[in-house]
This record gives structure tokens, sequence and C-alpha cells, in this order.
């Protein structure tokens, strides 16, 4: 009998090791990597589920996308409309296997005086991003609601997020739309500056369907060469996500100890910040669905053309 159950926890033990892997991750700053932090946390102790981790957390879509085009990474956590440009750009060599959040942009004005889309009407937005998705939930928002930008609803275009706060602090009437964090740091800042309306509930009542900001991709020829890898991977990445959503206060002191965003501030923006693990099949419908609007508003913004089904990796 000992025999045989030593037979077993060897067999085991070898098992275990055909599954394991050095896992490289690459993933943005802000919200799109905190689901990670008890992740990174914990593999600082060593092997996770078999896996161990080296992390690369960037400021900036620009640092982390060569990384993965490169092969210096196997997974990255970019945004999701990225993930298509890059999916077309490399002709099939990556493919999303997770959605990591969704929408994190909100209206917020300094005042009390936006309850609803229309309350917008005559209104100037502050926002950044034109070009990029924040542009285009914007107007699909708004026109899905009847107004028209430059006839009913205005949008002043900055640069920088910290221009549309310090626009809206200026502006007693001043509405703008920003993302977390920095929603949540123009309200620490400034106790007059309160959310007004959430873009994703304003989205998912006009579309029926979730608005996403991030994504997690992987090279597609390490997933296929490590699929046991992969698997145990979004398993511990589940359960990091499950963490930081259930224990704010601990995720807080994570998120400010790898610097994606400040602990203070990381406390109040949690909540809002939409942090999920969306896989399969259910990711496949939500992230094809929203790429699909993004697609009728301006090709160029997924990379020219919809991705096809192995794009989406749903585990089957």
């Amino acid at each position: 009998m000992k025999k045989f159950i030593s037979y077993i926890l060897v067999l085991f033990a070898a098992l275990s090791a055909l599954s394991a892997a050095d896992i490289s991750v690459a993933a943005l700053r802000g919200p799109t990597s905190m689901g990670l932090v008890s992740l990174m946390n914990e593999s600082e102790k060593g092997s996770v589920n078999g896996n161990s981790y080296t992390f690369q957390i960037e400021g900036a879509a620009d640092a982390v996308v060569p990384l993965i085009v490169r092969g210096d990474v196997d997974v990255a956590a970019i945004p999701g409309n990225l993930a298509s440009v890059l999916y077309n750009n490399t002709k099939g060599k990556i493919e999303v296997i997770a959605i990591n959040t969704l929408g994190v942009l909100y209206i917020v004005e300094n005042g009390d005086s936006v309850h609803s889309v229309e309350d917008l009407r005559g209104r100037t937005i502050y926002s950044a991003g034109k070009g990029a998705t924040p542009e285009y939930a914007l107007q699909y928002v708004l026109a899905a609601n009847g107004l028209e930008v430059g006839k009913d609803v205005f949008i002043e275009w900055k640069s920088e997020h910290a221009e549309c706060v310090a626009a809206l602090k200026a502006d007693s009437e001043g509405v703008a739309m920003l993302p977390q964090p920095f929603a949540t740091t123009a309200m620490i800042s400034e106790p007059s500056i309160r959310i007004a309306l959430d873009l994703n509930e304003l989205w998912q009542d006009k579309v029926g369907s979730v608005l996403i900001t991030g994504v997690t991709v992987a090279r597609k020829d390490w997933a296929e060469a490590n699929p046991a890898a992969l698997s145990s991977f979004l398993d511990s990445y589940s359960e990091s996500v499950n963490f930081i959503n259930s224990d704010i206060e601990a995720g807080a002191k994570l998120v400010g100890k790898y610097g994606i965003v400040p602990e203070n501030v990381a406390k109040v923006a949690i909540p809002y910040c939409q942090v999920t693990l969306i896989t399969g099949n259910e990711m496949k419908t939500a992230l094809s669905e929203y790429l699909e609007i993004l697609f009728a508003q301006n090709p160029k913004s997924v990379g020219g053309a919809l991705p096809a089904d192995d794009f989406y990796y749903t585990g089957e």
C-alpha cells in the first residue's frame, strides 16, 4: 500500500512538473493591472499553482505592446480594442484569454445638476482620449440618447486627464469624462466634484452588453505549447481578482505597493474600477459585440477588420 501511495505521489509530482511554466506578464498601470496584484504578491514567495512568474507594470500601452509583439513576455493586459489591432497587425499571433476590466469611464461634475444624459444638453464635456475608445464610447452613448455632438452637446478635447481635472476645477458648471482612478483622484482633491453618470451602465442600457476597458492576451504559440500552464494561470488570476474585490483594504495596499496607484486613491477607486475576469464563450460574446460597435464607428479603432474566431481563446 505504501509503495502504491509513493507511486501515486511521484506520478502527481511528475504531472505537475509537466504543467508548470515560467510565465512573464506585462500590464498597463491602472485598473487593467489591479486584478493581478494578489498573484504578484503570492509569486514573490515562490511558484503559484506550479507556475513561476515575472511581472512588468508599464505606464503606457506603447511600452507594453512591443513586449508581447517581440515575444519578451507571454501574457499582457492591454486595452480591449488594442488587442484587436495587434491581432490584425501580427496576422493572428495573439489571442484574447480574458476580459479583465469593464467600463471605467464616468461623467463627473463640479456641482449637482447632472442626473441623466439629457442633463448634458447644452453643456461642454472636457475629455481626453480623442481617436480612442473613450471618444467612441462617449459618442455612442450620447447618440443613443438623442444628443448630437456639436449641436446638443459639446466636447472639448484635452491631451491628458490632468488637464480635464484642471478645467473641471476652474469651471463651476464644468462636466468631464474621466476614467478611474482619475475620477477618484479629482474627487479627493476637490470635494465639490462628484460622479454624475456611469458610462458602463448607460452603455449596457442601450447595447445590452458590457462596455469593455481591458483584456488579457497571450502569444498564440506560447498558449498552444503550454495549455496546462495557461489553465493554471487563469485559475490563479481568478483567485487574485476575487481577492481584490472581496477585501478592498488589503487590495488597496497591494495596489499601492506595486505603484499602480496610491493606496488612499485605490481604497476609494477599486469599487468603481470594474475589475473582473470573464473567460470562455462569455468573453467571446461580450468582446465581439463591443468590437463590432467600435468597427461601425471607425474600422481603424479595431485594426481595420474584425478579428476571426481564433482571436478568442475559449478553452475548447
